[in-house]
């Protein structure tokens, strides 16, 4: 999910995302960055090049661990406490009285709520790990103070003094280890790199020079590469970092699913500039920022220190991108996980007849669209003859399609093929309810889809999923219109604007009737 644009002082965000446009030198630039050979290739990489690259939903990925480690703090602490309310009653733990369990209970809320409140999962980048310790520990010392308070205010000096401290020392001793855990994944996520923000310029001026000055000294952000429309007056590279062509070709550069942010570094006096490019990239899925100029060296730090700051996701404060985001990761795990298992039979029964009826692999596996224009492989259960198998979508699906197999129509026409896709949820790549991915370059009559609309790309802004909003409004299998297209583009993105946990579980449960009681549908 993208982040929430937000106002400072030296860093103004808006939203962007692209429109799937060509450019003539696309290909020849995006070979050059991928490595040409000598020692051209190796300047068009550019001082910042990452030794290992992840995209942004990998990036996203790990930056959401925050609530899988608050996650299992939560059950670690539960279940200490659970032990220890057990050991001191005198029978069942449910028969026991409420004074003697509750200040347990006290101590353990006090505990996971300060951990939670005073960012103990934010895991910042030169957070010293023994100082975080260090908090942790007082934190369970306050929990432990409320512990023994509820159980004086409770029993007087008949309560379990020894229950209550041995309580205590498990859980920090239980806590310690895990934030050792913890601050050891996250210190190895950012030596590889996980966790350091890729960006790339767009302007070649004296700010980005400035910008990229500033940031080689640092090393906590990765300038990838620059782009300007005015080539014919830019250098060939601004302190190493290469200019790779215009916006335009920004708009569907291959490395744009391993950007984090674009910043415009152009001054921002130039307003009809600034609005000219806001408005080309704003169809990208990645987020804009624009760079106010800096005075001296210290703005100039202030604002690197925004773009490069990259603790793990906030697990506090009200729902916001990354919550949901991890919310409907875990959404996709357990119903994912579950369906597999429950289906496995059908699939089982699917990959047989396949098998039986036409000679040829049982899977057909297409390259697709996923999050941030990441290029995913989408698997399926294979509906058309080998000889005609069609991984770019060049022509679309109709009526009486001779490409079809008799199998391939009745598992087409119930959604079947699409079963193998659970395996893309529960990699990652895919979720169970999002934009359905199309695939890369899909044709509609002669033109390529995302050429059509210019918002095409803002679908590409959540994961896709095996059903979605559109889908269950009629607007799935091929698209034969221009008209097509808008119609499925703009379901998609009211989904994306309005995506939420109760709206995942309504179109996965009217997923099956919709899909069982269109008869019309051509797939």
């Amino acid at each position: 999910m993208t982040e929430a644009a937000t106002r400072r002082p030296m860093l103004d965000a808006d939203l962007s995302a692209p429109d799937g446009r060509d450019a003539s030198a696309l290909h020849t630039l995006a070979s050059s960055v991928a490595g040409a050979p000598g020692a051209e290739g190796a300047a068009r990489r550019g001082p910042f090049r990452p030794d290992v690259w992840r995209n942004a939903r990998q990036r996203h990925a790990s930056r959401l661990a925050a609530h899988y480690f608050r996650s299992l703090d939560v059950l670690a602490v539960t279940a200490v406490t659970l032990l220890s309310a057990w050991a001191a009653a005198s029978g069942p733990l449910l028969h026991a009285p409420l004074s003697h369990v509750l200040p347990f209970g006290l101590g353990a809320v006090t505990v996971l709520g300060l951990l939670r409140s005073l960012g103990r999962y934010r895991f910042a980048r030169g957070q010293k790990t023994l100082l975080h310790l260090a908090s942790v520990t007082a934190i369970v010392l306050t929990g432990s103070a409320v512990a023994l308070g509820s159980g004086w205010a409770m029993l007087g000096p008949a309560a379990p003094w020894a229950a209550y401290l041995a309580w205590a020392g498990l859980v920090l001793v239980t806590l310690t280890a895990l934030h050792i855990r913890w601050s050891d994944i996250v210190a190895r996520w950012r030596a590889s790199g996980a966790l350091t923000p890729n960006i790339v310029l767009v302007g070649a001026t004296r700010h980005a020079e400035a910008l990229i000055r500033e940031a080689l000294k640092r090393r906590d952000l990765n300038v990838l590469g620059i782009f300007d429309d005015r080539l014919a007056r830019s250098p060939r590279a601004i302190e190493g970092v290469p200019v790779l062509g215009t916006a335009d070709d920004l708009l569907t550069h291959r490395m744009t699913p391993y950007v984090d942010r674009i910043v415009l570094a152009i001054d921002p006096k130039a307003e009809a500039r600034v609005r000219d490019l806001t408005a080309r990239l704003r169809t990208l899925p990645n987020e804009v920022s624009l760079v106010i100029e800096p005075r001296d060296e210290v703005e100039t730090r202030t604002a690197l220190n925004r773009l490069a700051a990259a603790p793990l996701a906030d697990v506090q404060g009200p729902v916001d991108d990354d919550r949901r985001a991890f919310n409907k990761r875990v959404q996709d795990l357990i119903f994912g996980l579950t369906a597999l298992v429950l289906l496995f039979p059908v699939m089982a029964g699917v990959a047989l007849a396949i098998r039986m009826d036409s000679p040829g692999p049982i899977f057909f596996r297409q390259r697709r669209h996923g999050f941030n224009h990441e290029e995913i492989v989408v698997w399926k259960f294979r509906s058309m003859k080998q000889e005609a198998a069609d991984a770019t979508a060049s022509r679309q699906v109709t009526h009486d399609d001779d490409r079809i197999t008799r199998v391939g129509k009745f598992i087409r026409k119930t959604s079947l093929d699409e079963l193998p896709q659970l395996l893309n949820v529960i990699t990652g790549e895919m979720s169970l309810v999002g934009p359905r991915p199309h695939a890369i370059g899909m044709k509609t009559g002669h033109v390529e889809s995302a050429r059509l609309v210019a918002e095409y790309a803002h679908r590409h802004r959540i994961k896709p999923g095996m059903t979605g909003w559109a889908a269950i409004h009629g607007s799935r299998g091929p698209l034969h219109t221009a008209q097509d297209v808008r119609r499925r583009v703009q379901l998609d993105i009211d989904y994306v604007e309005n995506q939420s946990f109760w709206l995942d579980l309504w179109i996965m449960a009217v997923t099956l009737p919709v899909l069982l009681g269109d008869r019309a549908a051509v797939r």
